[in-house]
């Protein structure tokens, strides 16, 4: 049963296919044809027959090409060994591109004078043509090491953009289970307060803002352990947190929800669309003494989510739409969707405000539903 390869024999082995493939055998081709082009044009006369010519091109460009080759698969074999841990790179790199080129320069004399036992090794030509390769040699391996380097340099980069990303989401939804785990206390003091006042004067009331307030807890507890919820769940969270301000509030708050039923289970970051609702109520219903009428709506579009909270209060008087809230909101959705999720705020006429989150539609059918109507 043969051996598998070790983690720094895998390395290495990706390091040479890297450098000697098929695509970079290509370039050293056109680049040494390129080479022995440019110098067979220099030698042409109008005297020389086009057969030898061509056939000095054709052997020019295959002792370009002996060379070309073996400095490629030199520097293949260096990238391989220092693809495991060693010491002077550079010194490494400058051996294989003079080793490579010299060697090539003794094969090259070999090749040209196949059959001719007499034929004189010339020193000044292979040191002129040994010189000449390492150059150009060095020349490319250097470019080659730079490519990469940049090319490592930027995948760092996005690799620690994509880990920026992920750490900021999580401080968010941190951040987001921190205030879950928190009802906010002054809602929940002065709801138990409400219905403690109803029971001693209005005992039905008292017991539906109970009722209330329990449909309420049930519907937000279960955020507490979700990273992630569901349309028909923030529908039901939000229903419950009005019905019990309408019973505070009486006639100055009135609402109305409407969602595509298919739409239910379509996946939704929590609290979201409460902190929409909460900023309607704050910003724009609260301050007018008459107060005002909330409208919930969802649809869907072009695979398109699209949530509204539309009232007729005050508008952008008080916030002008920058509120802690809904900087967060922006956060999240940007953290969590890209440029694919936003959160928009539309001046109504004669008055109010419609907020309104667009996100992919996804749906979630392993997480209850909920029901909205």
């Amino acid at each position: 049963m043969p051996t598998p390869p070790t983690q720094a024999t895998q390395t290495a082995r990706q390091a040479f296919v890297q450098i000697f493939n098929l695509r970079v055998i290509a370039v050293v081709f056109y680049f040494c044809l390129l080479i022995a082009t440019s110098r067979a044009l220099s030698w042409y006369t109008s005297n020389d027959m086009l057969a030898e010519w061509l056939y000095s091109l054709v052997r020019f460009t295959r002792q370009n090409l002996i060379t070309g080759l073996m400095l490629l698969l030199a520097i293949a074999l260096a990238e391989a060994w220092l693809a495991r841990p060693r010491r002077l790179p550079m010194l490494w790199r400058g051996l294989a591109v003079a080793g490579a080129a010299f060697t090539s320069a003794l094969v090259r004399h070999w090749v040209a004078n196949l059959g001719d036992a007499g034929a004189q090794f010339k020193w000044s030509w292979a040191i002129s043509t040994t010189l000449l390769w390492i150059l150009l040699g060095g020349v490319a391996y250097a470019l080659l090491v730079a490519a990469r380097g940049e090319r490592q340099t930027r995948q760092q980069l996005l690799a620690t953009a994509r880990q920026h990303e992920a750490l900021h989401a999580q401080q968010l939804e941190a951040q987001l289970s921190a205030l879950n785990a928190q009802i906010e206390p002054h809602f929940l003091f002065n709801t138990l307060a409400n219905v403690k006042r109803l029971y001693e004067t209005a005992p039905d009331r008292g017991r539906d803002m109970l009722v209330s307030l329990i449909a309420y807890l049930r519907a937000a507890l279960p955020s507490m352990r979700q990273s992630e919820s569901t349309l028909g769940q923030e529908l039901e969270l939000v229903r419950s947190y009005l019905t019990i301000l309408q019973m505070r509030m009486g006639e100055r708050l009135s609402f109305e929800i409407e969602a595509e039923p298919s739409l239910l289970a379509a996946s939704l970051p929590p609290m979201v669309l409460p902190t929409l609702v909460e900023n309607a109520i704050k910003h724009g219903l609260s301050p007018l003494p008459e107060g005002g009428h909330i409208l919930i709506s969802a649809h869907a579009q072009a695979g398109e989510l699209a949530v509204e909270v539309r009232d007729d209060g005050q508008g952008f008087a008080a916030s002008g739409g920058s509120g802690v809230g809904l900087a967060n909101t922006r956060a999240r959705l940007a953290a969590l969707f890209g440029g694919r999720a936003a959160l928009e705020l539309e001046a109504l006429v004669p008055r109010g405000v419609v907020a309104r989150v667009r996100l992919p539609v996804r749906l979630l059918p392993g997480l209850p539903a909920g029901a909205a109507a």
